[in-house]
């Protein structure tokens, strides 16, 4: 019988081969964009190091970001949604800094920031990505901010909200982006719409 962390490791790698750049344009990925206007909550969270991270301050930064809602025990849409992150931090390279990745744990009870960097050490995630908890009411604050609010963590859907600099607006994905497809919306963020 196969170790649990064995099995993990073998599945995340089946992942990263499937959105890998040479099979990314024979998969299918269905996905709405739309544009929305969100008021981020005046929260502070605890980042993956255990450093205190004011929220508004964090995500009107001069870089794009990229934000998502996850877990760290999750199964289904987020490990998906995880090696899409890495697969983009892998085409951007030493690029990766200017971008910032944000994971919003949406199991703050479990997701502790030592899980949370376990979690990011096995995505392989560099610098300029960072995984977010707090406490309950706040995240529930955040998730109803971006209208993502679920009351069962098991019936999140998978969310990617995207804003460059320039921009009060965010993009919101409601779907599977491919790697080849996120670093599409990457470069749209920052202005190479190609």
């Amino acid at each position: 019988m196969s170790h649990p962390r064995h099995t993990i490791k073998i599945f995340i790698t089946l992942l990263f081969l499937f959105f890998s750049e040479q099979h990314s344009s024979a998969a299918k990925f269905e996905f709405q964009k739309s544009i929305a206007n969100y008021q981020i909550p005046d929260v502070v969270l605890t980042n993956q190091d255990g450093k205190k991270v004011p929220l508004i301050p964090f995500l009107d930064s001069e870089k794009p970001v990229m934000l998502e809602f996850i877990f760290a025990t999750c199964t289904t849409i987020c490990p998906v949604m995880s090696v899409s992150f890495t697969n983009l931090q892998r085409r951007l390279g030493k690029d990766t800094e200017k971008l910032r990745l944000v994971s919003v744990s949406i199991d703050p009870e479990h997701d502790t920031p030592s899980i949370m960097n376990k979690y990011l050490n096995r995505y392989n995630a560099q610098n300029g990505w960072d995984f977010l908890t707090g406490s309950k009411e706040d995240i529930d604050l955040i998730m109803k901010a971006f209208d993502a609010y679920v009351s069962d963590k098991m019936n999140h859907q998978p969310l990617t909200f995207m804003r460059s600099p320039e921009e009060k607006q965010w993009v919101r994905v409601n779907g599977f982006l491919s790697g080849k497809e996120m670093m599409k919306e990457y470069q749209k963020l920052i202005g190479q719409d190609l």
